[in-house]
């Protein structure tokens, strides 16, 4: 059987990944320096930055240069054989088509999504996992050191894209647009504030979480590591290198990641996660509608005061 049989759930028409994500920042260099930093394999373009993870050829990010940082579009993956179905779901829905944002990566096609952010869907090999990622939890026999020293501590570098966390409107007219027209679906919300949504064709706890703001933008990309112990040394990288503010070590409760986000230049972040749920392509999970308090982390400092506030430029601005 073929990979991408086991890798869908059969009859159902949807996106497998979040393909790419498009950044617009007004400084290319600050943004290269920062994300070389956070341990990105940073591709240097003409008049563009590319986003990859070290020893993967998968292009997860598209930084171009503009007048303030916002979020420019999100690419959605989809199989060869669902676009028809994908596009005729879509015009029974009246989702409007849309013009690709400058700098934008050729291919695909374009609609006008929710707060009227750009997306992109395209023909794709599925790059969200077809399993729980490997998590390591290393320990030492009694009367062996386990001491790792600071000159020997390596470099961490995310294996993958995990999701994207944007800001959003309207937490329940956001879902409904993501299930209805992308077929994506709710893992797990709470209340107006914050919602979690995965691939049916398996993917992560979530593959795109929203927050709820006055106007759209990002909230922050979160990259896969495989370990507490990668987790926290990503934390020292990122502060050596002059990125200290952020917000970890922590757990969350939904998605049961741990995580530490490092603050990046322009407001938003980028987190290093490990261990997150994942929901099977054969699953039907259990969304919940979760209190509050069950809504950011189970353990760990508080977050910061302005953790969710969203610094993009509203659409007036644009």
């Amino acid at each position: 059987m073929s990979k991408q049989a086991l890798s869908r759930r059969p009859g159902v028409t949807g996106v497998h990944s979040i393909d790419h994500f498009g950044l617009v920042v007004p400084d290319l260099e600050v943004a290269r320096s920062f994300y070389d930093q956070f341990g990105l394999a940073v591709h240097v373009e003409p008049r563009r930055l590319v986003l990859h993870t070290r020893g993967n050829s998968h292009r997860w990010g598209v930084v171009s240069p503009g007048p303030a940082k916002r979020l420019s579009y999100l690419s959605f993956g989809i199989f060869e054989d669902d676009e028809l179905a994908l596009q005729r779901k879509l015009e029974k829905r009246d989702v409007k088509s849309a013009a690709a944002p400058p700098g934008a990566e050729p291919g695909g096609w374009w609609i006008e999504g929710f707060d009227g952010l750009p997306i992109n869907i395209r023909i794709a090999d599925k790059s969200s996992p077809n399993e729980k990622s490997v998590f390591a939890a290393a320990s030492t026999a009694p009367g062996v050191s386990g001491a790792l020293t600071h000159a020997k501590a390596p470099k961490v570098h995310p294996r993958r894209l995990s999701h994207v966390a944007i800001f959003t409107t309207s937490i329940t007219e956001a879902i409904a647009f993501y299930e209805s027209a992308l077929g994506l679906r709710l893992s797990d919300r709470s209340g107006e504030g914050v919602a979690f949504l995965h691939g049916v064709h398996g993917s992560d706890h979530h593959m795109l979480a929203l927050v709820k703001s006055d106007h759209r933008g990002l909230h922050h990309l979160s990259w896969d590591v495989g370990s507490v112990q990668e987790v926290g040394l990503g934390a020292a990288q990122a502060a050596r290198g002059g990125f200290e503010a952020g917000w970890g070590l922590g757990r969350h409760v939904l998605g049961a990641n741990y995580f530490h986000y490092v603050r990046d230049p322009w407001g938003s972040y980028c987190e290093y996660s490990a261990d997150i749920d994942y929901v099977p392509a054969d699953c039907d999970w259990p969304a919940g509608d979760h209190a509050p308090e069950d809504a950011m982390f189970l353990w760990g400092p508080p977050p910061p005061a302005d953790f969710a506030t969203n610094y993009e430029p509203s659409e007036v601005a644009r």
